[in-house]
C-alpha cells in the first residue's frame, strides 16, 4: 500500500463515523468517503500541515452537501424516515467508532431535529472532540458562530431528550423479549402493560409497504396496533429474533427468509417509551443479508 493510501486508511474509521452520523445511512457515508478519497488522491499531501484536519474538513463539507440534498428529498418522503442500521464486523476498525452512545439509532434519529449546520458543528465538537476553533475552521465560519451552533444543538437535543443517561441495554433486551412473547401469544392486557402511558410508535415503510404514516401516541393505541399486527401474522410463520444494531438490542421479525421489520425501543422506568419499526424493504435488504444465518447474531 502506498503512503497516501495508508494515511487515508489510517483515518478512515473516524471519517466514516463522522459521515454516518451526519447522514444516517451507511451507503451515503461510503459515497462521501469515496468522493473524499478522490479528492485526497488528487491532492499534494506532502504540502499539508495536518492531513487529518484536511480529510475531516473535506468529509464534513461533502456530508453537509449530501445532507442538504437529502433533507429536500425527505420533504416528499411518505411518512416518517428512520436511519439505516450500521452493519460491521466486530474485528473491523469501523466497529470501534468513538463514543458509541452517539451511534445508537435513536440518537441518530434525534440528530434529525437539528439543522445540517448545527449537526455538523455538534458532531465535530461534542463527539469528535475538536475545539470550537478547529471546528469553525473546518466549517468556514467564525468561532463565535460555531459556539452558537453547538449551543443551539445541545439545547434542542436536551428539549427532545430530557434524560441524558445512556440507554439501559439490559432492560431494553428484557423488554424486547417480553414484547416478542406477547406478539407470539397476543393479548391486549399483556401488550398494554409493556408500554409507558405516553409511548410513541414510529414506522418507516417508505411508501413501499404498509406502515403508519405519522407517529402514534399512547399505550392504548400502541397495544391495539400490535394486537392487530400479531393476530394478522398468526399462522404465517413469522418469527422474532433479538440482535444488536448500533450497540443496542433490536427485534428482527422474519417471515420465512424475508426480513419484514427491524424494531428498536427507548425505555423509561414505566416501560417502552418509544418503538421504532423499520419496514422499508431497501433499508432491510443489507440487514437481511447479514442475518440469514440461523439464530441471533451480534451486529455492531
Amino acid at each position: 500500500m502506498d503512503p497516501q493510501t495508508a494515511l487515508f486508511q489510517q483515518h478512515r474509521p473516524r471519517l466514516f463515523g463522522l459521515a454516518y452520523r451526519m447522514l444516517g445511512t451507511p451507503a451515503d457515508a461510503e459515497d462521501v468517503l469515496h468522493d473524499a478519497w478522490l479528492r485526497w488522491h488528487a491532492q499534494d499531501t506532502a504540502a499539508l500541515d495536518d492531513p487529518e484536519a484536511w480529510l475531516v474538513t473535506v468529509t464534513t463539507r461533502l456530508a453537509l452537501d449530501r445532507l442538504r440534498r437529502a433533507r429536500t428529498e425527505r420533504e416528499h418522503y411518505p411518512g416518517p424516515w428512520l436511519p439505516e442500521p450500521l452493519l460491521v464486523d466486530a474485528d473491523q476498525p469501523e466497529a470501534q467508532l468513538e463514543r458509541a452512545e452517539s451511534l445508537t439509532l435513536s440518537f441518530l434519529l434525534l440528530l434529525e431535529r437539528l439543522s445540517a449546520e448545527e449537526r455538523a458543528a455538534f458532531l465535530l465538537r461534542e463527539v469528535f472532540d475538536y475545539s470550537h476553533a478547529e471546528a469553525a475552521a473546518m466549517l468556514e465560519i467564525s468561532e463565535d458562530a460555531c459556539r452558537q451552533r453547538v449551543h443551539r444543538a445541545k439545547q434542542r437535543l436536551r428539549q427532545e431528550r430530557p434524560r441524558p443517561d445512556a440507554p439501559d441495554t439490559d432492560r431494553q433486551h428484557r423488554l424486547l423479549e417480553r414484547f416478542a412473547e406477547a406478539l407470539q401469544q397476543p393479548d391486549m392486557d399483556t401488550l398494554r402493560a409493556l408500554f409507558a402511558e405516553d409511548a410513541v410508535h414510529i414506522s418507516d415503510g417508505g411508501g413501499l409497504v404498509t406502515a403508519t404514516l405519522r407517529p402514534l401516541h399512547g399505550a392504548e393505541r400502541l397495544a391495539r396496533l400490535y394486537l392487530q399486527i400479531a393476530l394478522h401474522q398468526r399462522g404465517q410463520g413469522v418469527r422474532h429474533e433479538i440482535h444488536r444494531l448500533n450497540g443496542t438490542p433490536a427485534l428482527l421479525s422474519w417471515q420465512g427468509d424475508t426480513l419484514i421489520s427491524a424494531s428498536w425501543i427507548d425505555e423509561d422506568e414505566t416501560g417502552i417509551s418509544a418503538i421504532h419499526a423499520l419496514r422499508h424493504p431497501g433499508k432491510l435488504a443489507r440487514l437481511a443479508a447479514v442475518t440469514k444465518s440461523p439464530g441471533p447474531a451480534s451486529l455492531h
